[in-house]
C-alpha cells in the first residue's frame, strides 16, 4: 500500500484547505483511510476515517462541523476538506491505511502511512 499526502500549505485562521492522500491501485476497495496529525511537542491525535466497506465515516471532536472526509474510488483518493481552519490546526497531517474498517485508526495504531503535508494556519 502506498500513500500519498498533498495540499498543505500556510492559510489564514478562518480559511480552508483541501488535503489529498493518492493511494495506490486498488486500496480504496480493501483499506479504511484515516487522517491523522502531530504538532510540535504533541501527541498524534486521529483526525477523521472512512471506512473501505461501508464508508462509514469517524471525526474526531477537535474537528467534527469544519472537516469533511471524502473518498473518490475512480481517482483512488481520498479529500479531507478542512474549513474555519484555528491556529491550533497547525501540524503534520498523514494518512494512513489499514484493512477494512477504522478500529485502528481509532486506535491510533495504523499500519501503512504516507510522509505527510505541512498545515499552517496562521495570521
Amino acid at each position: 500500500v502506498q500513500l500519498e499526502e498533498s495540499g498543505g500549505g500556510l492559510v489564514q485562521p478562518g480559511g480552508s484547505l483541501r488535503l489529498s492522500c493518492l493511494t495506490s491501485g486498488s486500496t480504496l476497495d480493501y483499506y479504511a483511510i484515516g487522517w491523522f496529525r502531530q504538532a510540535p511537542g504533541k501527541e498524534r491525535e486521529g483526525v477523521s476515517c472512512i471506512a473501505s466497506v461501508d464508508g462509514s465515516i469517524s471525526y474526531a471532536d477537535s474537528v467534527r462541523g469544519r472537516f469533511i472526509i471524502s473518498r473518490d474510488n475512480a481517482k483512488n483518493t481520498v479529500n479531507l476538506q478542512m474549513d474555519s481552519l484555528k491556529p491550533e490546526d497547525t501540524a503534520v497531517y498523514y494518512c494512513a491505511a489499514d484493512p477494512l474498517d477504522c478500529s485502528a485508526w481509532k486506535e491510533n495504531r495504523s499500519i501503512f502511512w504516507g510522509r505527510g503535508t505541512q498545515v499552517t494556519v496562521s495570521s
